[in-house]
């Protein structure tokens, strides 16, 4: 850690070498990368000179790392005077983790636990900060700098065109959203994430975080600090069993895109390792890599007009030279939050009903309208019954393609090598017309691969570090149980552009009824269609052997219960604008 996390009144990421709760599953997975750079190309490092030095140390840790942890609490807070939260900002910045600091910590955890044979090796304490286009415009005048429309108007203004619902009553109307700021027109001016590897941990830093909010101290005085809490909002990763799943019940956050870019100017640290033996340009099999600035400011992004591996303009221009970002957003990400509650047994209930007039049982058809059986297993490569063991290898359960047959790696790991291989596992032949995975289906709605070109596809990428709330459920979908109780998705994501990004893939793919082709349908998960007198009723189509079954949800599965769009400052953002 660094010298500036020691001298905090308390440490914000201890490393404690004692048992913890359990984390995510062991999935089979490649082993990590040594603690230190190699000093000659490996297959998983290999020179990546062409690719950019990522300022690891101004990155806020959330966003290219990722926390990954099972605890999390988030405290929205309305800045009430700016002169006050100013100077308590400056005096908060050094608790906040950098990139550089979660990359060494993971580092080390998977090395320990790749070692030692099991998860609860070490463990750490992580604290971000994000700040909505209000909150901006209270601490600088450069606020509406900002070209992104959505994040200026912000996301409750955008509900309605998300397909949020819309009627007087409904719940997710934003008007009744849980998270609201004390001016009541938006969500909040400030939100801080708090997160740790068992909740005592999190729960002490989370009461020494809001003890810092109600009376900071410096130089020994009382100082106000100028902001007030609105919402805490508490995140836990379902454990046991469930470990890693959503609570639907399926396995979550397994596709997610690797990052082109170094972490140091080692030309061989690179962020992302590359562990496809048979393609450099993925991570793991089915990773493809993407530049940097899709998702931080500052960084060449992707072209649609290029081959994916070729880099874009720096994200922090138009392509033509002019900004759509004042400077100092460099090494910035807009982040996305979405409070999304989730009714399991109305899902359930759905799949079981629909189910056997299909001949499927009610876990098939789920795994239809996910694309994913429970155990993350894809339907490309598993498409009659579960597979535990494919859903598990995190070398295998990504790899495919929608259009194209997928190739298995062409040999064997040898031991403790840092490449994948997934000879193991069936392939699959390609689905064009969607027999496999239907079309409408919430993995190939909500990233269509090669139905879309890659370089396009690949422009519209979300960094998504969202962690589950609530209860776990006893709810499945053989046996589905209505227990009222509150629980859903915390969804958070990181992008560069909300408009082109996060506003995109859901109003141009998941909503969209015709997307990929005419009359498919939603996404039957996240897909929304607001109808006429607040009709919520979406219809999907689901291929069953040769037949296409057109089903119809009368009622939301999720609903939007909260949100908000944010800034992820730099470090020295922070120090130099907002608290300046």
């Amino acid at each position: 850690m660094s010298a500036e996390t020691r001298a905090v009144p308390y440490r914000l990421a201890r490393i404690a070498h004692r048992g913890v709760e359990p984390s995510f599953p062991l999935v089979r997975e490649a082993p990590a990368a040594g603690l230190e750079p190699p000093t000659a190309a490996r297959p998983a490092q290999p020179d990546a000179s062409n690719e950019p030095v990522l300022e690891v140390g101004e990155i806020q840790g959330n966003i290219v790392a990722g926390f990954n942890k099972n605890f999390q609490t988030l405290l929205f807070l309305h800045i009430d005077e700016s002169a006050m939260f100013k100077p308590w900002l400056a005096e908060f910045v050094p608790l906040v983790a950098t990139a550089d600091e979660v990359i060494a910590f993971n580092r080390l955890y998977k090395r320990t636990r790749d070692r030692r044979g099991y998860s609860a090796s070490v463990r750490a304490r992580w604290i971000n900060i994000a700040f909505s286009h209000a909150g901006l415009a209270k601490l600088t005048t450069d606020a509406d700098a900002f070209a992104d429309a959505s994040f200026r108007s912000g996301a409750v203004a955008q509900s309605a065109a998300l397909g949020d619902p819309t009627g007087d009553d409904a719940e997710g109307n934003a008007r009744h959203w849980l998270v609201r700021d004390g001016d009541g027109d938006d969500a909040a001016d400030v939100v801080i994430i708090v997160a740790a590897d068992t909740l005592a941990d999190l729960e002490s830093e989370a009461a020494l975080v809001e003890q810092l909010i109600f009376s900071p101290r410096r130089d020994g005085r009382p100082v106000r600090c100028g902001a007030s809490i609105v919402f805490k909002q508490e995140g836990r990763a379902q454990l046991g069993a469930l470990a890693g799943h959503e609570h639907f019940g399926f396995l979550d956050g397994i596709s997610q895109p690797g990052l082109r870019g170094r972490v140091s100017d080692n030309k061989y640290d690179v962020l992302t390792l590359r562990q496809n033996p048979d393609n450099p340009h993925q991570g793991k099999p089915g990773q493809d890599l993407v530049w940097p600035g899709e998702f931080v400011f500052g960084y060449d992004g992707q072209d649609a007009m290029k081959n994916a591996r070729d880099p874009g303009a720096d994200s922090l221009t138009d392509g033509a030279g002019g900004l759509v970002a004042p400077e100092w957003a460099r090494n910035g990400s807009y982040l996305v939050f979405r409070r999304l509650r989730q009714d399991v047994f109305k899902f359930h209930s759905f799949v079981q009903e629909k189910a056997a007039p299909r001949h499927l049982t009610p876990s098939a058809l789920g795994a239809k309208l996910v694309g994913r059986w429970m155990s993350g297993a894809p339907t490309m490569r598993a498409p009659h019954q579960d597979d535990a063991l494919l859903g598990g290898d995190d070398c295998a359960n990504n790899h495919f393609a929608f259009q194209a047959a997928s190739v298995a790696t062409n040999k064997e790991s040898p031991p403790g090598s840092d490449q994948c291989s997934d000879i193991t596992h069936p392939q699959s032949p390609g689905d064009p017309r969607g027999a496999r995975c239907p079309l409408s289906s919430h993995i190939r709605k909500a990233h269509p691969r090669d139905d879309v070109r890659a370089a396009e596809t690949e422009t519209h990428r979300l960094l998504r570090r969202g962690i589950p709330f609530g209860p776990s459920s006893r709810s499945t979908p053989e046996a589905p149980v209505n227990d009222g109780v509150d629980r859903g998705l915390l969804f958070m994501a990181y992008m560069t552009s909300i408009t082109d990004q996060f506003e995109f893939v859901t109003k141009t793919w998941v909503n969209n009824p015709n997307f990929k082709e005419p009359n498919v349908g939603v996404d039957p998960i996240l897909g929304q269609s607001a109808g006429v007198d607040g009709d919520r009723r979406r219809t999907f189509k689901v291929r069953v052997g040769l037949d296409d079954h057109q089903l119809t949800a009368p009622e939301d599965w999720v609903v939007p219960t909260g949100g908000g769009y944010f800034l992820s400052p730099s470090i020295s953002a922070m120090k130099r604008v907002l608290a300046a």
